[in-house]
């Protein structure tokens, strides 16, 4: 058991890092739309459209950097924020020519906000920004497929925007499974045990096993240690290799 949790602790300190990396540029952008959004309530009293190209540069320079692992990032706002328009998605995806499915540039995700459409993104119903308007906290929805986007399997990690007390929205980042698990198998794969992430719903988001496949579930009994994250709340499991 010793050898379990001391095991445990060295995933969560992978785990964490990977996250963390990804969170770190979503809170970048939200500083950076707070900022934009208290200038143009100074300037005019509400945000509006014109507004809107000061959300896009923070975006754009967080999912272009340099050791970036995220493939699509944005800000996305809350109905009714911006005083001329009622929706807006301020979304793009680019992966620098490394992986299939996303553009070798920069493009905006162009989806259809007409309410009267019968293809309407509500996106305000989605999971990835009602959690945090809920809760306040950041949010990470997945692993799913992303039918919307570029139709792999995503994590999506969203934190919410808050500017004086108001809910402006949430800033968010889509990060591809396959990569988020070659970065934490590259650390963990040669472990003496097995490591599987499971998500609130008892989903695996991870695992370095062949044993278990993204998006099953399991009892995982038997398990040498369990850690739970604090944000996510994602439980760590360790697990003896089966011969």
């Amino acid at each position: 058991m010793a050898d379990g949790n001391r095991l445990a602790d060295e995933a969560v300190a992978v785990i964490t890092g990977v996250v963390e990396q990804v969170f770190g540029s979503v809170l970048g952008v939200r500083d950076e739309v707070v900022a934009a959004y208290r200038a143009a309530v100074r300037r005019s009293g509400r945000m509006h459209e014109r507004d809107l190209p000061a959300l896009r540069g923070p975006v754009l320079e967080h999912l272009t950097g340099e050791h970036q692992t995220a493939v699509g990032m944005g800000v996305v706002l809350a109905p009714g924020v911006l005083a001329d328009r009622e929706l807006h998605l301020e979304w793009w995806q680019y992966d620098g020519g490394a992986d299939r499915g996303t553009p070798a540039s920069p493009t905006a995700l162009d989806v259809d906000l007409n309410p009267a459409s019968v293809g309407f993104y509500d996106y305000a119903a989605a999971d990835w920004f009602v959690g945090p308007r809920r809760t306040g906290r950041r949010h990470v929805v997945g692993p799913y497929v992303d039918v919307h986007g570029t139709d792999r399997y995503l994590l999506t990690l969203t934190a919410p925007v808050v500017a004086d007390g108001e809910f402006v929205g949430i800033t968010g980042a889509d990060l591809p499974v396959a990569r988020f698990e070659a970065l934490v198998l590259r650390a963990l794969g040669t472990l003496p045990a097995d490591v599987v992430v499971v998500t609130p719903e008892d989903r695996v988001a991870l695992s370095t096993s062949a044993r278990w496949f993204t998006g099953c579930r399991s009892p995982f009994t038997g398990a040498d240690a369990t850690r739970v994250l604090d944000d996510p709340p994602w439980r760590v499991v360790v697990l003896p290799h089966r011969s």
